[in-house]
């Protein structure tokens, strides 16, 4: 009866280490991390032995047992000053030189303090870790001394059985931690490459930026320059241009700048503990607007200059040296939404850090050689003077000298060009010779009219109402005399009457008299009223009945223009005025050599019309049509007018259209290509430079 529920347990132990085993082995062949991995297989290896706890002991860079995982370790083995535990260690070590798996019983060892031991009251059961056929760490058990010897070596069996499938994971582990450290290393060399392929100092900040924030793998990575005191950000990743004037980069100015002034760095993670109270105050300002879960601020100072053959130096450094190195800026290094941990983020900071302080020392100082631009413009033109491209430079520059000595040498024709317009050469204005209103249009546009004909009559009503006022006037005086003169003329007017009657009379027709010629000046002012045509032709003021009907004028004003088709026509050019000095020189040329064959001297002109730009005409300018004044036109500024005749070849094939716009070319002759070139500029600089 008894050995049935015995066996019974016993197969329900075996089928739950085989579970156990089976976890693990499922665990070892996935790709879980390390911080999963080793609590849960140890746990399992833990379970099924039934044992009292256990650790992972793995081995650093530097050859020592590094502790990864415990359970139910006594506490003065982890500590690392306790002579228990540096025993312990020893022991460990030698084990692990070994590369077997071993049990060490209880409370034993050499006994001498400098000697390895186990001090626990447990039997340590130990398996090496390998991984790629090498020793990389310990598996390390406590069991139950009183075990019978084969339940021992039965445990250390299934401890070598464990420790293969740890080596499964190890190995992958390795290889990914391999993996993941050489392309992290050729992430550095690139970066390396690329910060310090460039000497400017601009494009040095923007590359530490974006290729800064790609190896840091954070969010922003921003550069700050220190100027006058003050730390301004001139680089920030994932940004072609940075916007002075908003609130976070200022935010972020004021923050780098108390950081550098204070010269230490600051690793801010959300507490904001044993902080200065001005550098709380700005990251609280700027994590508010920027949302950063973390942000460091690392004041950039110039590299150390290492003595050469002194490989120690670096070693040697101590933090108050480093601190006393210039402060040339600052890297913040911002995370928004990725969670790297302190440890990983501080080497990969540093990596950035080193390289970022000797490129942009070097991009400041070789920004600050006297005269850089100049220089660097310079070395960017030797290119052409060196290796295959000499040839084609000196074919180069060989074809631009010919082509100058070919425009200092070819004469070309040499024309001044000015605006103008189309127009007849007799032309008058109708000007309002007195003040009114326009009371009747009698001609419209294009209207054919003789010299004489009464254009429009003009209307003043305080003209009428003074010849009104004076006729009035004039009656009255004519009346007072009338009656003066019949009491003059009756019998018994005594002599004082008669001499106040002839002073009346007198009176009167003094007053009639200048009534009369004021009179008389009125009715001629009134006969201005009425404007006639002052001479014979058509009326080319457009739309003139909608422009002057009812409209009030003043004295002086031009009401219609009357030209005179059939007459000669001309071309009027505004010629700019500071052209007007090589225009005179021709013509003085023109006219002598004329003189010398007993002709008239004139200059060649020819126009296009805007009405047809595809025909060019020829036409005249002799002396006479050269104005003798410079007027101000409100397009072409200052001018001087001159009279064109178009040949009557030309007139034939012209569309006359009065005011048509011309563009006209004088010809002055020839002079050199370079002249004609350059002869604005030379203008310029005569007027503008040289004056």
């Amino acid at each position: 009866m008894a050995s049935g529920p015995t066996d019974e347990n016993v197969e329900n132990t075996k089928k739950h280490i085989r579970s156990l085993v089976n976890e693990i082995s499922d665990l070892s062949k996935s790709d879980v991390q390390a911080t999963e991995y080793y609590p849960a297989v140890l746990q399992r290896i833990i379970s099924a032995l039934a044992a009292a706890g256990g650790a992972i002991w793995l081995v650093d860079d530097e050859g020592s047992m590094r502790l990864a995982h415990q359970i139910q370790m006594d506490p003065s083995l982890l500590q690392a000053n306790n002579q228990q535990a540096m025993q312990h260690g020893r022991l460990l070590t030698r084990l692990f030189s070994q590369g077997r798996a071993e049990l060490i019983p209880p409370m034993s060892g050499s006994g001498d303090d400098s000697g390895e031991s186990n001090p626990t009251r447990f039997l340590l059961v130990t398996a090496p870790l390998v991984a790629n056929k090498q020793s990389v760490g310990l598996l390390e058990v406590l069991q139950r001394p009183d075990a019978p010897a084969d339940a021992q070596r039965g445990y250390l069996r299934f401890l070598e059985h464990m420790t293969k499938l740890m080596g499964e994971w190890l190995q992958g582990h390795t290889l990914q931690q391999v993996s993941t450290r050489q392309e992290l290393w050729q992430q550095s060399d690139q970066f390396a490459r690329l910060v310090h392929e460039n000497l400017d100092l601009s494009d040095t900040a923007y590359t530490i930026a974006n290729e800064g924030r790609r190896l840091i793998e954070c969010d922003r990575v921003s550069v700050a320059i220190l100027k006058g005191g003050k730390a301004k950000v001139v680089a920030i990743s994932g940004q072609d241009s940075i916007e002075n004037r908003s609130n976070i980069v200022q935010s972020l100015n004021n923050l780098a700048t108390r950081v550098v002034r204070s010269g230490e760095p600051l690793w801010y993670d959300g507490s904001m503990e044993d902080l200065p109270p001005q550098i709380e105050e700005a990251i609280e300002d700027y994590v508010d607007l920027s949302h950063g879960r973390t942000v460091t601020v690392l004041p950039i100072r110039q590299p150390e200059r290492k003595v050469e053959g002194d490989v120690l130096a670096s070693r040697n450094e101590t933090n108050e040296t480093r601190t006393r190195r210039d402060v040339i800026g600052a890297l913040i290094v911002e995370q928004i939404e990725t969670q790297l941990s302190r440890q990983l983020l501080e080497g990969r900071v540093d990596l950035v850090y080193e390289h970022a302080c000797r490129a942009l020392a070097n991009s400041q100082a070789h920004s600050q050689i006297f005269l850089m631009p100049v220089w660097r413009f310079m070395d960017r033109l030797t290119w052409m003077f060196r290796g295959s491209a000499l040839p084609k430079t000196l074919s180069i520059l060989g074809l631009i000298a010919t082509a100058l000595t070919l425009m200092f040498v070819v004469p070309i024709d040499f024309d001044l060009e000015g605006n103008g317009k189309l127009k007849p050469s007799v032309e008058r204005n109708v000007f309002a010779h007195v003040d009114g209103e326009v009371q009747s249009v009698n001609v419209k546009h294009a209207e054919t009219v003789k010299e004489g004909d009464v254009l429009l009559e003009l209307r003043n009503r305080d003209l009428d109402q003074q010849i009104v006022s004076l006729n009035g006037e004039r009656l009255t005086a004519m009346s007072k005399l009338n009656n003066a003169t019949r009491s003059l003329n009756q019998p018994g007017v005594t002599q004082p009457d008669q001499d106040r009657l002839s002073q009346d009379i007198a009176e009167s027709e003094q007053t009639i008299s200048n009534r009369e010629s004021q009179l008389k000046l009125l009715q001629e002012k009134k006969a201005k009223l009425v404007r006639t045509s002052p001479i014979g032709g058509i009326v080319t003021t457009w739309d003139v009945e909608k422009v002057l009907n009812a409209r009030p004028v003043v004295t002086g004003q031009v009401l219609m223009s009357i030209a005179d088709p059939a007459g000669p026509w001309e071309i009027e050019v505004l010629m700019p005025e500071k052209r007007m000095r090589y225009l005179d020189l021709a013509m003085q040329d023109a006219v002598a050599k004329a003189a010398a064959e007993n002709e008239l001297g004139y200059l060649d002109v020819e126009f296009i019309l805007m009405t047809d730009a595809s025909v060019t005409h020829k036409g005249r300018l002799y002396p006479e049509g050269i104005g003798s004044r410079a007027e101000l036109d409100a397009e072409d500024g200052a001018v001087v007018k001159l009279r064109c005749i178009p040949d009557e070849d030309a007139m034939e094939h012209i569309k006359r259209y009065p005011g048509a716009r011309v563009k006209a070319d004088v010809k002055c002759g020839k002079r050199s290509a370079a002249f004609v070139v350059f002869q604005d500029p030379i203008e310029w600089v005569r007027a503008h430079v040289l004056f």
